[in-house]
Parts: structure tokens; C-alpha cells; sequence
């Protein structure tokens, strides 16, 4: 018979979900004026900063454009002061008596006009400024960019359908995963005492998983699949999670700090409920009924019936009877060592 010692030790309450990994924030790049494309100023999928210079256009076009408008605006400012003259000269000679009323209405009429041909002009000015700032394109926010669709020589149009390239904020980033609805309740008591910690792991990776926390948690559950989707949030400074990537999500929910376990094939059902052989003393062995609880990897907690310390048959419990004298080869591991 092989034997193995009741252990007690602290074991993590812990869901293991698939989870995937989503950028925290993507852009795409578009231009907003039309131009022809001068200088890419970063290689495809570098890493780049909020601000950076990304492309530039062709600002020719668009200086002169400024140009003319400002031109408009000072022809317009010098007709509306010489207005503003002639009309204040209509309203001396009204009161003299020596210009009509129609003249004087007629002489301010225009001066309003050209006051609001001012506003326009401004405006217009302004207008060509704005295009002007759009010839440099920079990075709306820092990450990492993705193909570049467009190259030095071409005309790119204002708002195209094709973005010129993507940004993927990939640190932080989320990890987006689905949580079974019959767990919800759980999730949710752990949740409002704010200690639940879930960690992220691709497959592959050798280093260890990433911490993070719990973000978001859906408003609803999905009835198709009768899960709710639930998204945690991670620094990811080292970038070992990628957008795009399949990962294994632990959630530790909580840490039973006490908790009395064996290995999980110590533990047999019969027609009155779970049981294990313990090896007493003498070395006879004795049919204990237990209650199990969950399993955590190769090893099942019991709530009641065994205590730390005792000894409990692993191997060969088909051929035992109560108070049977086994003869006991090497122990097993201890649960959980």
C-alpha cells in the first residue's frame, strides 16, 4: 500500500478561464486633408509617443491657401476702416443738414457689412491655419504601429476608407475572458470586498504569468452562452502580452488559510458518501467518512473528517477492509508539496 500524510496548508479559492488580449486603446491613422505624402518619419511596427511626428504632407497647397486668406483679411480690414470713415463722416454732415438720411443708412450699411465680411474673412484665416496643422500627422497616443499602408510619393485623401497605419496601445493592456454565470455570485461577493487578483499567462512563456487586476465586469449575461464577460487590466511593461494572444487566466478569489488536504486519489465514493482508508498506528486501517470539498490540481480538500497529521491509503483501497493490517511501501508525496 502506498500512503500519504493530511496536510494543512493555505489553498487559493481560483477560477482558470482562456482568456485573450486586447489593446487598451488602438487609432487609426487617417489623414484629414488631401496631399501628397512627403515623409514617414518611423519604421513600421515601432514604438512610438504620444505627439510624435508621424507623417507629413505637402503644405505648399495649403501655405498658400493661408496666404490668400490673409491677404482677403487685410484688403477687408482696410475697406471697413475707410466705411467706418465715410460713415462717420455721413452722420457730421446729417446733423448739419447737408446729407440726406438715405445716405447716412446707406454709408452704415455698408460699414456693418464689412464688419461681418471681417468676421469671415478671420474665420477663413483660421480655417486655412487648422489645414495647415493637419499636413504634420502625429500620434495621438503611445504604442506600437502596425503595417504601414502608404509610402512617401503617394496621394492620400482626406478621411479614406484605409487608414494610413494603426496604433495598438499595448501597454496596459486588457484581457478579456468569460466567467460561467453560476459563478457570477461568487465572483461578485469577492469582488465588493476587493481582494480578488487574477493573473495572465500565455501557454508558451517560461517567465511566470502577469499580475493585474479586474477592470470590467458586463453589465449583462450573454443567454447564448450563459457566460458574462468580464475583462482584467494589466501594466504589461515588459510586453509579454500581446494584442490578439490566447492566455490562461487565474483569478484568485480568496485563500483558505487552513485548509485540511490530501491527494485526491485518497478520497473514494461509496453508497453513503466519500471516504478515505486511514492508517492508524498499529498499522491497521479504518474507513473514515469524509465530506470533500473542491480540488485544487492533484489534490481535493476536505472540510470534515480528517484531521492534519493522520495517514491515508493512496493506492490499492479496493482490497482493504476495516481494520485490515496493511504493510506500508515508501509514502507519496505530501499533498500539495
Amino acid at each position: 500500500m502506498t500512503t500519504a500524510n493530511v496536510v494543512q496548508r493555505p489553498v487559493p479559492l481560483e477560477l482558470h478561464v482562456i482568456g485573450s488580449v486586447e489593446p487598451s486603446s488602438t487609432v487609426s491613422i487617417r489623414a484629414q486633408v488631401t496631399g501628397e505624402l512627403t515623409s514617414v518619419t518611423f519604421a513600421e511596427g515601432d514604438d512610438v509617443r504620444e505627439g510624435q511626428v508621424l507623417f507629413s504632407l505637402d503644405r505648399r497647397p495649403l501655405e498658400a491657401a493661408l496666404q490668400q486668406a490673409e491677404a482677403n483679411l487685410q484688403r477687408d480690414m482696410a475697406q471697413a476702416a475707410n466705411a467706418e470713415a465715410q460713415a462717420k463722416r455721413a452722420g457730421e454732415l446729417a446733423d448739419r443738414g447737408i446729407a440726406t438720411r438715405e445716405q447716412l443708412e446707406t454709408s452704415q450699411t455698408t460699414a456693418t457689412a464689412l464688419d461681418a465680411t471681417l468676421a469671415a474673412d478671420r474665420a477663413a484665416v483660421e480655417n486655412a491655419r487648422v489645414q495647415l496643422q493637419y499636413a504634420t500627422i502625429k500620434a495621438p497616443i503611445s504604442g506600437r504601429t502596425g503595417a504601414l499602408q502608404v509610402h512617401p510619393g503617394n496621394l492620400v485623401r482626406a478621411n479614406d476608407t484605409n487608414p494610413l497605419v494603426v496604433i495598438n496601445q499595448v501597454s496596459p493592456v486588457f484581457v478579456s475572458f468569460a466567467v460561467p454565470e453560476a459563478q457570477l455570485p461568487m465572483l461578485k461577493q469577492y469582488l465588493a470586498k476587493g481582494g480578488v487578483k487574477v493573473a495572465a499567462e500565455a501557454p508558451t512563456d517560461e517567465e511566470g504569468p502577469s499580475a493585474g487586476r479586474i477592470s470590467f465586469v458586463d453589465n449583462a449575461v450573454d443567454p447564448t452562452t450563459g457566460t458574462i464577460r468580464v475583462k482584467g487590466m494589466f501594466a504589461n511593461a515588459d510586453h509579454r502580452l500581446w494584442p490578439g494572444q490566447f492566455v490562461n487566466v487565474v483569478m484568485t478569489l480568496a485563500t483558505d488559510p487552513n485548509a485540511i488536504v490530501v491527494p485526491s486519489v485518497a478520497v473514494q465514493v461509496g453508497q453513503q458518501g466519500s471516504y478515505v482508508f486511514v492508517v492508524k498506528q498499529d498499522h491497521t486501517v479504518e474507513l473514515r467518512p469524509v465530506v470533500a470539498g473542491r480540488s485544487v490540481g492533484d489534490d481535493t480538500l476536505v472540510t470534515k473528517g480528517l484531521t492534519a497529521g493522520e495517514v491515508v491509503v493512496t493506492d490499492g483501497q479496493l482490497r482493504l477492509v476495516p481494520g485490515a493490517k496493511v504493510s506500508i511501501k515508501k509514502p507519496v508525496a505530501e499533498a500539495g508539496a
